[in-house]
């Protein structure tokens, strides 16, 4: 069951409320997250671009106040997201599915960060433009 480890809410990221329910399906799992219009948490690029990871261990309605995290660590990513493999760089795509393919060339992404081990990532999310990363 993937979830934060070690998070300053401080300073490693930023709360928002959710723009819609979060679904079952999406529990326990790192999802990439932007912001819509309204400064609402949504999944996915939203008006912002991916901006940040979010991890929910239980069903949270829209409005709620969630933390999403722009610096931290995340472990025990092993259950919900086969084929995590450790001193491996990753990065959200436009839906917020983490992966890790570098984006095209000319294709806005976000780096979510990297791997230590098979079950934890580093999250030091940032804007890449493209294979130049």
């Amino acid at each position: 069951m993937a979830r934060y480890d070690k998070y300053e809410p401080l300073s490693g990221g930023h709360r928002a409320p959710l723009a819609a329910d979060w679904l079952e399906a999406d529990l326990n799992k790192v999802i990439g997250v932007g912001l819509n219009g309204s400064g609402q948490v949504v999944k996915g690029a939203g008006n912002t671009g991916v901006i940040g990871a979010l991890v929910l261990t239980k069903i949270v309605k829209a409005g709620k106040v969630v933390d999403v995290m722009q610096d931290g660590e995340i472990v025990e990513m092993n259950i919900n997201h086969a084929g995590i493999v450790a001193g491996t760089n990753y990065y959200f795509d436009a839906a917020g599915a983490l992966t890790a393919v570098v984006p095209a060339s000319g294709v806005n992404g976000v780096r979510a960060g990297y791997t230590c081990e098979a079950t934890r990532l580093i999250v030091r999310c940032g804007f890449t433009q493209g294979a130049g990363l």
